[in-house]
């Protein structure tokens, strides 16, 4: 299939921000969706051909008419750093996540939309510690935080639909943690940048990590559009690491002194529960939460992912994890945020 006019949601965030770009580049019409219209003309300042739509995920009603006319949809908007600053989140998780979901597709192809690209997560897969996960590993929503059932119902409100509405082609992206330029939110891989950039990681933490550049997931979202098969889960996980090989990768491409030390989990609990009374004081971004030091120790050797299906469907590659956290780096220092 060619692309020709898209619409993007989380148009602004760190994965939506590089599928614009990469679309814009290939000569594709985008419709951003963002919940600030100026936060957006100021993000594609260098790509104004971008139409912005200003909206929110919550009401999807409001910003329906701008579907008209787009062969696809790139569904990236997810309610996801707030969940992790302390507290329940779960009325939001569930009306932006999966209600809006299954509000914007039903949207879609009401507008004669009948392209949809859902961006899952690996938050949808687990297996034992140690075994290599493919996208037949389900997770029991019994066995998953807020989020992770967050994300497991939103796909499946895309299976119902396209159930119920057989030529609506819809298939899934399943990013890892994504690193990469233009993070303006920040998600967390940009806070622990600007956390290492600035003195404030106290020690190395726990748990291990798929770690992924957005513009390689963004590609992923592509080649799912363009030759992705309808109804089918596509792995852009990336690569296993921990965190004692990424922070001292982070110190060298950055020259930034690191901690070397690792925190003893009672120690990193406390420091979780102090961040959180910070975030919920000043509403400032913090790397770590309860909710955060949790999954790493629950998730953690539970990052080993194929991707051989996507590597032999979409021909999706993996650019070199140093190259990824450099162009990270470097975007934040150009933007003047260290």
């Amino acid at each position: 299939m060619t692309l020709r006019t898209v619409f993007v949601t989380g148009a602004t965030g760190l994965l939506g921000n590089n599928l614009v770009r990469e679309l814009v580049a290939r000569g594709v019409a985008v419709r951003a969706l963002a919940r600030s219209a100026d936060k957006a003309r100021r993000q594609f300042s260098d790509v104004p051909q971008v139409e912005v739509v200003a909206g929110d995920m919550s009401d999807v009603a409001a910003f329906a008419p701008a579907l008209a006319g787009c062969d696809t949809v790139f569904h990236v908007a997810a309610y996801f750093r707030e969940n992790y600053t302390g507290g329940s989140h779960w009325d939001a998780l569930k009306r932006i996540n999966v209600d809006g979901t299954a509000a914007l597709i039903a949207a879609a192809y009401a507008a004669g939309v009948r392209r949809f690209v859902q961006t899952s997560s690996i938050a949808v897969l687990t297996g034992p510690p140690g075994t290599v996960i493919d996208e037949t590993c389900d997770r029991d929503p019994a066995d998953a935080d807020d989020y992770y059932r967050s994300k497991i119902l939103a796909d499946r409100e895309v299976r119902s639909f396209v159930r119920s509405h057989p030529d609506m082609h819809a298939c899934f992206v399943l990013p890892g943690w994504m690193w990469g330029p233009g993070d303006i939110g920040p998600t967390s891989s940009g806070q622990l940048v600007n956390d290492v950039a600035k003195g404030k990681l106290p020690g190395l933490v726990p748990g291990s990590f798929s770690v992924v550049d957005a513009r390689d997931v963004a590609l992923a979202q592509i080649a799912a559009a363009e030759r992705g098969r309808s109804g089918e889960r596509y792995l852009a996980a990336g690569r296993h690491m921990v965190m004692k090989d990424i922070i001292p990768m982070l110190g060298r491409v950055g020259g930034f002194k690191v901690p070397t030390r690792q925190l003893p989990l009672p120690l990193l609990y406390t420091l979780a529960a102090a961040q959180e009374i910070y975030a919920r004081l000043t509403g400032k971004p913090v790397l770590l939460g309860l909710a955060t030091v949790r999954l790493m120790v629950r998730e953690a050797d539970r990052t080993r992912f194929n991707p051989a299906k996507s590597e032999r469907e979409l021909g999706l590659r993996f650019r070199p994890a140093e190259q990824t956290v450099a162009d990270t780096v470097d975007w934040y220092r150009r933007n003047g945020w260290f």
